[in-house]
C-alpha cells in the first residue's frame, strides 16, 4: 500500500513524436481522424505536431492545417513543438494551449538536432517560453539524451540539472526528462531522480522514455517509485528521432497503461478505445506497430 501513485497522467505524443520519423506519409484528413478519436479516449493531453520547418520534418508538414481540422475536446490540452518564435507564431494561429520547447543534455546530439550549441539555443527558447507564457500557455521544456547520447555516451545527471535550472528560470512550467535513444536501466533512472527531485517537485518532472533495449517499462516502474505521476507515451509504440540513428519508438501508450491499470493506479484513459485508434494509424501505415499488448489484442488465441 502506498508504494504507487494513485493516478498518472499520460501525454499521447504519437501524433508528433511518434509520426515525426515515419516514411510512410499520413494523409492530412487521416491524421486530424485520428486525432479525434485520440481525444475520445480520455486523455488529458495530446501533442498533435511540430512547427519545425517543413524541410527539416516532412512528415509534420501539415501541422497548421491539423490544427486548424482537429475537434477541441475542452478537457485536453492540445499541444505542439515549436522551435523559435516564428513556429510559435503559427502554433499561436491554430489555438494551442500549450507549447514545448526541445533542446539536448548532449552538446553535440543539440547540434545535430537544433543546428545550434546549447548556449546559443538558450537565448532563442527564453524568448519563445516568455511569449508563450505572456499568451497565457503552458509551456514544457524537453530535455533529450539526458542518460545516453549516441554520440557523446554517458550524459550526468549535473548535465541534465544545467539545463533544467535554466528552463525553469525562464518560466517552463514543466520539464521533460528523455531516454531519447532508450539505452537507460533503472539505475540511471534513480540517479538521475535522486538529483532531480531534490532540486524540483515531482509535479513538474515528466519522463520520457523510448524503448530500443526494451527498458522502458522498467524504468518507468523505477520512476513512479519514485512518486513521478506524469509520463510521455506514443500510441502503439511510434517514434524514433531523425537524429538519434538506431533509436526506435516512444513507449507504448497501449502498454503503459497495461502497466498502470494492472497496479490499480487511475488514468481516466479507455484502453479500449486506444487501441482502436492504435489498430487505425497502424493500417494507415501499412505495418504492425510495436506494443506488444496492441498485438496479443489482436492475436488469434
Amino acid at each position: 500500500m502506498g508504494r504507487w501513485p494513485e493516478a498518472v497522467q499520460i501525454k499521447e505524443v504519437g501524433p508528433r513524436d511518434g509520426l515525426q520519423n515515419e516514411t510512410t506519409r499520413v494523409a492530412t484528413a487521416d491524421k486530424t481522424h485520428w486525432i479525434n478519436m485520440l481525444s475520445e479516449s480520455g486523455l488529458k493531453e495530446i501533442e498533435y505536431s511540430s512547427f519545425v520547418h517543413p524541410k527539416w520534418v516532412p512528415a509534420l508538414s501539415d501541422a497548421h492545417d491539423v490544427g486548424k481540422a482537429i475537434h477541441r475536446n475542452p478537457n485536453i490540452r492540445y499541444s505542439a513543438l515549436v522551435p523559435n518564435i516564428k513556429g510559435l507564431e503559427l502554433a499561436l494561429e491554430t489555438g494551442i494551449d500549450g507549447a514545448a520547447v526541445f533542446m539536448s543534455a548532449s552538446e553535440t546530439h543539440n547540434r545535430k538536432n537544433i543546428n545550434k550549441s546549447i548556449d546559443q539555443t538558450f537565448p532563442v527558447f527564453q524568448e519563445v517560453v516568455q511569449d508563450a507564457k505572456q499568451a497565457g500557455k503552458h509551456v514544457t521544456g524537453y530535455v533529450s539524451t539526458v542518460f545516453d547520447c549516441p554520440y557523446e555516451g554517458r550524459i550526468t545527471p549535473e548535465q541534465v540539472v544545467r539545463l533544467s535550472d535554466q528552463l525553469f528560470e525562464f518560466g517552463v512550467d514543466d520539464v521533460s526528462l528523455g531516454d531519447t535513444i532508450g539505452t537507460a536501466v533503472p539505475s540511471q533512472v534513480e540517479n538521475l531522480l535522486d538529483v532531480m527531485l531534490a532540486r524540483y517537485p515531482q509535479k513538474n518532472i515528466i519522463m520520457h522514455f523510448h524503448d530500443t533495449r526494451g527498458m522502458a517499462i522498467a524504468n518507468i516502474m523505477t520512476s513512479l517509485e519514485y512518486g513521478i505521476t506524469r509520463l510521455d507515451s506514443s500510441i502503439g509504440g511510434l517514434g524514433g528521432c531523425p537524429y538519434a540513428p538506431g533509436a526506435a519508438g516512444n513507449v507504448a501508450t497501449n502498454d503503459v497503461l497495461y502497466l498502470l491499470h494492472g497496479l490499480g493506479i487511475d488514468t481516466g484513459v479507455n484502453e479500449h478505445k486506444l487501441r482502436e485508434a492504435a489498430l487505425y494509424i497502424q493500417n494507415k501505415l501499412g505495418k504492425t506497430l510495436p506494443s506488444k499488448t496492441l498485438a496479443s489484442a489482436v492475436s488469434p488465441r
